[in-house]
């Protein structure tokens, strides 16, 4: 038999000031801290998939990228895209591609914490 694997199960974002990064999510993206955290992370009571926050793992120097998750499409689903949009918007969050149809619902890519571009869809 050979060992697959059954898709993602954990997603979590390295970042320098783990409190100010839990925080934006909390206040702008309406996330709720899970009960539990391991030290050095905010675990966010996410479905299906649990979502993070962390402290940088050994060797990752956020000092030295361009910009934190370059090349990787993180993606979370929402139940109204266009209002999630305008409250970051108002906000003053960086919206990086504006509101349009996909086949995924609406989407619109924003810099969520650090500068990490994040894409909400749905709605």
């Amino acid at each position: 038999m050979t060992a697959t694997l059954d898709g993602p199960d954990f997603i979590a974002l390295q970042v320098r000031d783990v409190e100010a990064a839990a925080a934006f999510c909390e206040k702008h993206l309406g996330l709720r801290r899970a009960p539990a955290s391991p030290p050095g992370a905010v675990v966010f009571a996410t479905e299906p998939i649990p979502f993070a926050v962390r402290e940088p793992l050994p060797g990752v120097d956020l000092d030295d990228v361009a910009r934190p998750g370059l090349g990787v499409a993180l993606w979370f689903r929402t139940t109204d895209a266009q209002a999630l949009h305008d409250q970051l918007a108002d906000a003053g969050v960086t919206i990086v591609a504006p509101p349009q149809d996909s086949p995924f619902g609406r989407t619109f890519t924003f810099i969520g914490p650090e500068g990490y571009a994040i894409t909400a869809h749905g709605g």
